[in-house]
């Protein structure tokens, strides 16, 4: 059940990008009523529409999964009609099966309330894949619809069962039973994390601050998503075309894509920049027209702050009211000092700490950063000063000076299919995984463009689990790149086979053609590839324990970035699409001696995002923010560089205001990033390098195989003998050390 829950409340964030919500105006009090009525009597209510539910049999989306595999989603038969249906009905048996264990006779144990509550809602975990799909991969204006009418029903379904008193009443029995300490230690941290879901989501509250708690989700439900429909409005509305005099500077293949994407959309013969950071930053990098890179910027970093229809401000302002209203009913001083309690970073003092510890070293590279940009600009003859359009593209400038490393030339050994190779060869040798391509039509799938394959055990040929790539950028995908699990490991009712899959917005270029991109994009390519290896190496045996904590989840996948620049990579992988010659030594030399280049501005429009999402959630009172204002006097207070932007303006912020999975958790980027380098070093003094066996081992053991089963800090010291610091992180960037008599 927790799984559940948890899905809703915060991992269907990232991978739904809100799975529920509603864009309607009814305020938080209207729905209270309806949920007090029903937070304590949902057993008898539940199981009359149970009941009333039997006869939807037939709804493939409700179906149990067939076919090879061990079953996979039936793609092939979803229609969107069916969704609405199969979400009420999916709820409906849920809530059954959950009031079925809140009124066993039998005295509450760990196998009859734990257990029985990891075995629930199995038809509902089959419909959010689906419905999952149709949010993040092919979502439409009749998808967003949906949305918008299940999400009231969604987060008051949540609340009947994480207030059903019955039901937390053998939680808390159980989970305060002497003999748990005798248990196993995957079953006691299991117990703790099912009670703590529960009372940090208002089961130990009164009835009435109970039902305002639950009407409070429901309007942030309905608010998430008509924050990330806005968003996603404003990307597919605004839309930059070019005729070819306007295309100088672009490469042949950013002008390919262009020419595609235009084509898409009825433009032939134009060239269109997307509002995606895929279509943008390559534009900012290479065209040589100012005026439209200041255009495509603005448009770029104004999405959901128009002052039109899809404005996010006041949307966030209630967001930010409402959070703090709900866990000052938990007894807490702000939603950050709540949310970050059962993290890594344990407050919200701490997370500050770590990112003001580096920011005076970013922003003083900036200022370097600047200079070396500003001398070019001016030996040039530009007559400019260096705004924040001009960055990326000066930048590109300096590197070509100061390292002869032109980013172009570097794309010519890019290639998506080559680097997918690559990723397979690192699993490979670290996990022992093998990929082999499923027969197309053999496995169904949501679209063309996705590819599925087999994964195996190299040694004993046992299967792992499939996974699905979506690669490319369409109409109604979501922005960005991201993985999510269509099934889980697990062991407690047989072994589950593991569905996981990767999804990207890479620009698909013409036909036969190869797909060319830049080093940043390779990195995330096997930074979201990470979270593949995350879950198909899992050997947890309990569903709730494949979950993770925020600002750890994060480590596996920024680790996996440092196999790019392995040697076996870089010899085998990295050809040129034409030639297919190895990538020069001399340019792979370029590439790690630029490898701290522009470290200032990659690290201070991340921080500038993750400060602000924390002082925005400690404010004393929220509820009269204008998060415009907000953003730049706090971002002026932190004397952050002109020239440079946040990564995420606060009104397109979907990490935060989307859902509440990286809510006062963006800093948890680099917090796991203190990790990655402190375990990157690890390797680094290994005698066999990244492909040490023994640290590979130690590898998969303590800090893949295991996901949410251990404490992470456990883990980590468990993996390195020592908890991290931050040193490794400066040594990587390239910083100088933080004075540790400050």
């Amino acid at each position: 059940m927790r799984h559940i829950t948890t899905i809703i409340a915060s991992t269907v964030m990232m991978t739904l990008l809100a799975a529920c919500g509603n864009s309607g105006n009814e305020p938080a009090a209207d729905g209270m009523a309806s949920v007090a009525d029903t937070v304590e009597t949902t057993e008898d209510q539940s199981v009359q529409v149970e009941t009333e539910a039997q006869d939807n049999t037939a709804n493939p989306l409700l179906a149990e999964w067939s076919g090879p595999y061990g079953g996979v989603p039936a793609f092939d038969k979803m229609e969107l009609a069916d969704l609405a249906p199969a979400l009420e009905v999916g709820m409906a048996r849920n809530l059954a099966e959950v009031d079925a264990i809140a009124n066993n006779p039998e005295p509450p144990t760990f196998d009859n309330t734990i257990v029985a509550l990891e075995r629930s809602g199995e038809d509902l975990n089959r419909v959010y894949t689906y419905f999952g799909v149709w949010i993040s991969n092919i979502s439409s204006p009749e998808a967003r619809d949906i949305q918008r009418e299940m999400s009231p029903k969604l987060a008051e379904f949540t609340s009947k069962i994480t207030q059903n008193k019955k039901l937390f009443e053998r939680v808390k029995a159980v989970y305060e039973s002497p003999e748990l300490k005798n248990r196993p230690a995957d079953e006691q941290r299991l117990t703790w994390l099912v009670y703590n879901d529960f009372a940090s989501d208002g089961a130990t509250l009164n009835a009435a601050d109970k039902a305002r708690y639950a009407a409070i989700d429901q309007r942030l439900a309905e608010l998430y998503t008509k924050f990330s429909n806005n968003v996603l409005a404003d990307e597919e509305g605004y839309v930059t075309y070019l005729t070819e005099a306007q295309t100088s500077g672009m490469t042949d293949s950013m002008k390919a894509a262009a020419a595609a994407a235009a084509t898409e959309r009825g433009q032939e013969g134009q060239y269109a920049i997307t509002n995606t950071r895929s279509s943008m930053d390559p534009f900012l990098t290479f065209s040589t027209e100012r005026d439209l890179r200041e255009k495509v910027w603005r448009t770029y970093y104004s999405r959901g702050d128009n002052g039109d229809e899809h404005d996010n401000n006041a949307i966030i302002t209630e967001i930010l009211k409402l959070r703090d209203e709900r866990v000052a009913l938990l007894g807490y001083d702000n939603y950050a000092q709540w949310r970050l309690e059962d993290r890594m970073a344990k407050n919200p003092e701490n997370a500050m700490d770590l990112m003001l510890a580096v920011w005076p070293a970013a922003i003083a590279r900036v200022e370097q950063e600047v200079a070396d940009m500003q001398a070019i600009a001016d030996a040039e003859g530009a007559e400019i000063t260096i705004e924040p359009w001009d960055y990326r593209f000066y930048a590109e400038k300096v590197r070509q000076e100061k390292y002869d490393l032109d980013s172009n030339e570097v794309k010519q050994y890019l290639q998506l299919d080559k680097l997918r190779e690559a990723m397979f060869y690192v699993a490979g040798e670290l996990f022992n995984f093998q990929f082999s391509p499923v027969p197309e039509g053999s496995v169904p799938v949501f679209h063309p463009d996705v590819k599925v394959w087999e994964v195996t055990d190299k040694t004993s040929g046992d299967l792992v689990g499939l996974w699905y790539l979506d690669p490319f950028a369409r109409t109604g995908k979501r922005s960005g790149a991201w993985a999510s699990s269509y099934r889980s490991h697990t062991t407690f009712d047989g072994k589950e086979t593991v569905l996981s899959s990767n999804n990207s917005n890479f620009i698909k270029g013409a036909p036969g053609e190869p797909v060319l991109i830049s080093w940043d994009d390779a990195e995330t390519y096997f930074h979201e590839f990470g979270h593949a290896l995350h879950s198909l190496s899992s050997n947890v045996k309990y569903p709730t324990l494949n979950g993770g904590v925020r600002d750890y989840t994060e480590f596996q996948s920024q680790l996996l970035e440092r196999w790019l620049t392995t040697d076996p990579v870089i010899d085998n992988y990295l050809v040129h699409y034409e030639t297919g010659e190895p990538i020069p030594a001399e340019l792979v030399a370029k590439i790690k001696a630029a490898a701290t280049f522009n470290e200032g501005f990659k690290t201070t429009e991340y921080l500038a995002s993750a400060l602000i999402d924390m002082r925005l959630h400690t404010v004393e009172d929220p509820s009269n923010i204008d998060p415009d204002k907000f953003e730049r006097e706090v971002l002026a207070e932190l004397n952050m560089p002109e020239e440079v932007v946040m990564r995420h303006r606060t009104p397109h912020f979907g990490h935060v205001f989307s859902g509440e999975g990286y809510s006062t958790g963006y800093y948890g980027y680099m917090w796991a990033e203190v990790l990655t380098s402190d375990a990157a070093e690890a390797f680094a003094e290994a005698p066999g390098g990244f492909y040490d066996e023994n640290v590979a081992k130690k590898l998969v053991e303590h800090l893949f195989s295991v996901r949410n089963a251990v404490d992470p800090a456990d883990a980590y010291r468990a993996f390195r003998g020592r908890d991290a610091n931050v040193d490794a992180l400066m040594r990587d960037r390239g910083f100088p050390l933080p004075d540790s008599s400050e």
